[in-house]
C-alpha cells in the first residue's frame, strides 16, 4: 500500500537529531489526530509505575491500538510529541529511546519535552501523534 507520509531531511541541518526535520502528506490524504497515548492498562490503572521505559512502551502499545482503530499504523505517523514528567534529561532520553526504537526507520519529526506533571496518577510518559493515510 502506498504511504501518504514523506519524511524530509536537510543537508544544511545537523545530523545529530534522530528524526527527520519535516514531513508532508498530500492534500488528498486523511489526517488522524490522536489523543495523547498514555501508559494505561485496560482497567484504567497506570502501567509500569516509576519506570520511564516501561511507560513509554505501554504508551506506544496504546498508540498502536488507537492507530489501528483508525486503519493506520506507526508507519503512517507524520509527527510526534513525547512528554516526560521529569526535569532529568536522562529520564527524557530513556523514554525517547523506546519511542524511537518503536518507529525504527520511520523516524518522524518529533519533539521531546520535560513537563512538571501529567494527567493520571503515577503517569510519567505521554505521546501525542498525528498520522496521514491515503483513502482507498
Amino acid at each position: 500500500m502506498a504511504r501518504a507520509v514523506t519524511l524530509i531531511r536537510s543537508s544544511t541541518l545537523s545530523d545529530v537529531a534522530e528524526y527527520a526535520y519535516a514531513a508532508t502528506a498530500p492534500a488528498e490524504s486523511r489526517l488522524i489526530f490522536l489523543a495523547g497515548a498514555c501508559p494505561l492498562d485496560e482497567d484504567g490503572s497506570t502501567a509500569a509505575v516509576g519506570d520511564y521505559a516501561g511507560q513509554a512502551a505501554k504508551a506506544v502499545e496504546n498508540m498502536r491500538a488507537a492507530l489501528a482503530a483508525a486503519d493506520a499504523s506507526l508507519q503512517d505517523v507524520i509527527s510526534t510529541r513525547v512528554l516526560v514528567a521529569s526535569t532529568r534529561r536522562d529520564d527524557l532520553v530513556t523514554a525517547w529511546e523506546v519511542v524511537r526504537d518503536a518507529f525504527g526507520d520511520h523516524d518522524v519529526p518529533s519533539t521531546l519535552m520535560g513537563v512538571t506533571v501529567l494527567g493520571y496518577d503515577d503517569q510519567l510518559v505521554e505521546i501525542e501523534a498525528v498520522a496521514a493515510v491515503m483513502d482507498s
